[in-house]
Order: C-alpha cells, then structure tokens, then sequence
C-alpha cells in the first residue's frame, strides 16, 4: 500500500473564479490556469513518493450548464501541464438533496479518494487531502487522511472537523507534506 496526496482541482491546482464571494470553476479551457507553484509541488511530492490523485466536484456538469467534454479537457490540459499527476477522479453529481448516482462520490462523501485508493492500491492512513474548501477536509477525515486547507476564506466553515493544517497554497501544503516525511 502506498501513500498518496489527494488534492482538490479548482481552487487548489488552478485558479478558481469569484462570483461575489462564491467559487467556481472556469467556465472554458482559455480560462483554465494554474496556479503559481502548483506544478512545483506537484514534482516535489512525486518525487518523495506520494501518488498524487485529483479529486474533483464539478456539478454543473450534472445541472447542465457546463460540459463534461470541456471537464474532460480542462483535465486533459492539467495532466498535460504536469505529467506527475497519476489519476483523475471526477464527480458529476449536481449535489445535495437531488439524487444522483455518483453522490456517493461527492465531497464531502470519501468515495473519489476510497475508489482512487482500491484502483491504485494506496493507503488513505499514509495519505494527505489538500484542498480549499470544508467538503474537501471532511471527506479526507472520513476517507481517514490527514488533510490541509489551502488558502483559507474567513468564511469557510467545517461541517465534521477541523483540518489538521492550513497553509496559503499548494507549494506550502507540499512543505507541510515533505516535513512530515516518513509518513505515519
């Protein structure tokens, strides 16, 4: 069993736009960036020896006003940018309340990083969720990972628990990572 780094897409490895004060993906492949050390961090951590798994909610496939072929190539153009990365999990579900078959999928549910794990054969209790939102550290918790919260907002809330660390982006929550070498 190996240990993995599970981390989140929009918002963690590439910018996320701001309607008001709520996030959302980009809306097309020109607007689909990276952001600053994302890629670095994703080498670093690779080259310890972490799996790195990408695990993302992108409901407005399931709502209707996004594609899943433009998800699909913004995920294209990720593994494109940085080749370290070994698997892309992607949920669809339009989200709570509205039944969907891939709900069990949906952060904060652990599924993306549970069938990741089975598929890679990793070890979520040597592993670590990174991600910028409470549905990303909830569903590390219950997938039983250690997780970091990047990029905090004041008004993110946590429905189960507290992250075990917070840091301002990926390059610093991959500093966080690589000090905890070897993992537990």
């Amino acid at each position: 069993m190996k240990p993995a780094v599970f981390i989140d897409r929009d918002g963690t490895l590439n910018v996320c736009h701001f309607i008001g004060d709520v996030p959302h993906p980009p809306a097309t492949l020109d607007a689909f960036q990276l952001l600053p050390g994302a890629a670095e961090a994703c080498r670093r951590l690779k080259s310890a020896g972490y799996m790195l798994v990408v695990v993302t909610n992108q409901p407005d496939v399931g709502r209707g006003t996004q594609t899943q072929e433009v998800v699909e190539a913004m995920n294209d153009q990720l593994l494109q940018w940085i080749p370290e990365i070994d698997r892309v999990e992607v949920c669809y579900s339009p989200g709570r309340g509205i039944s969907h078959p891939d709900n069990r999928r949906r952060k904060p549910e652990p599924g993306m990083l549970l069938d990741a794990a089975a598929a890679l054969e990793l070890d979520p209790r040597l592993s670590w969720m990174v991600g910028d939102r409470a549905g990303d550290i909830d569903a590390g918790h219950a997938a039983g990972c250690r997780t970091i919260l990047v990029a905090p907002r004041p008004a993110e809330t946590h429905s189960q628990k507290a992250p075990h660390h917070t840091a301002n982006s990926l390059d610093e929550a991959a500093g966080i990572i690589l000090s905890s070498l070897p993992p537990l």
